[in-house]
């Protein structure tokens, strides 16, 4: 159960760094109401098995991501953890299994 959790709340977290780097692309860079308009919050949301609902709130102009829980049953709202991710897009690689982005391209670079 706790693997399932664990692994629900990594593919979100992933997800939601993609979004923010796809989001903080050229094609944001003039968000709509032109130059100067602030960027759009994106929330991503799913149901934990312990009747709560986790949002995460993504602000792509800071690249900051925030993540609630939601009582189900009370509403209560719980605020998770607040992280900026700006470093962590500057990785090319983290915590990965073999083979890693380093090694595939220098597989790659022998058979050139």
């Amino acid at each position: 159960m706790r693997f399932a959790v664990l692994a629900s709340v990594v593919m979100l977290a992933v997800t939601a760094t993609a979004m923010v780097w796809i989001c903080s692309g050229p094609a944001m860079a003039n968000p709509p109401g032109g130059p100067g308009a602030s960027s759009e919050l994106i929330a991503l949301t799913t149901v934990l098995p312990d009747r709560k609902q986790q949002l995460i709130v993504i602000d792509p102009r800071v690249r900051v991501m925030s993540v609630y829980h939601i009582d189900q049953v009370t509403g209560e709202i719980t605020l998770k953890s607040v992280r900026n991710i700006h470093w962590d897009l500057q990785m090319s690689e983290f915590n990965g299994t073999s083979p890693s982005p380093r090694e595939i391209r220098a597989m790659a670079e022998q058979y050139r």
